[in-house]
C-alpha cells in the first residue's frame, strides 16, 4: 500500500509542476552591456575595398592562411564560417561582411573556443593583419 502513495505523490509532484506556466526570461537577455560593446568594437574592422565578393574571397582566403578549414562561404550573403583544432580545443568562427556605403566593407568576426568566446583583442588583431594582407595581395 505505500507503494501506492508513494507512486500517487510521485505523479502528483510531476503533475503540478508540468502545469506551471512558463518562467519569463530575464529583461536583461536582449540588452547589450558595456563589456559586449567593447568585444564588439574589436571584432568588427571597415576595409576600403568596393566589392563584397573581394572581401569574402580575402577572408576565405586569410582564414586558409592561418590554418582554418572553411566550413560554409556564402558570398552574396556575405557569411563564412570556419574552424580548426589548435592547443586542445576547438576554435570556430564566423564572420559576416557587409558593405558600408558604396565604397567599403565592414568584417564582423565572432569567435569561440570550445564553445566560449574569445574576447581577446589580439586575436582578433591577427585575424584582421591575415585580412589585410591577403587583401593586398589579391589587388
Amino acid at each position: 500500500m505505500t507503494g501506492r502513495y508513494i507512486l500517487l505523490a510521485a505523479c502528483s509532484c510531476f503533475f503540478v509542476q508540468a502545469c506551471a506556466g512558463p518562467k519569463k526570461p530575464p529583461e536583461e537577455l536582449m540588452t547589450l552591456s558595456e563589456a559586449q560593446l567593447k568585444i564588439r568594437s574589436y571584432q568588427t574592422r571597415t576595409f576600403d575595398v568596393e566589392s563584397q565578393d573581394k572581401v569574402v574571397r580575402g577572408v576565405v582566403a586569410a582564414l586558409q592562411d592561418l590554418g582554418f578549414i572553411i566550413e560554409r562561404a556564402n558570398a552574396p550573403m556575405g557569411l563564412v564560417t570556419a574552424g580548426k583544432f589548435d592547443k586542445g580545443g576547438f576554435v570556430e568562427l564566423t564572420v559576416t561582411v557587409r558593405a558600408k556605403g558604396t565604397r567599403q566593407n565592414e568584417v564582423r568576426v565572432n569567435a569561440l573556443f570550445n564553445t566560449q568566446p574569445i574576447d581577446d583583442p589580439n586575436a582578433y588583431q591577427n585575424f584582421f593583419t591575415a585580412v589585410e594582407r591577403s587583401l593586398f595581395i589579391s589587388s
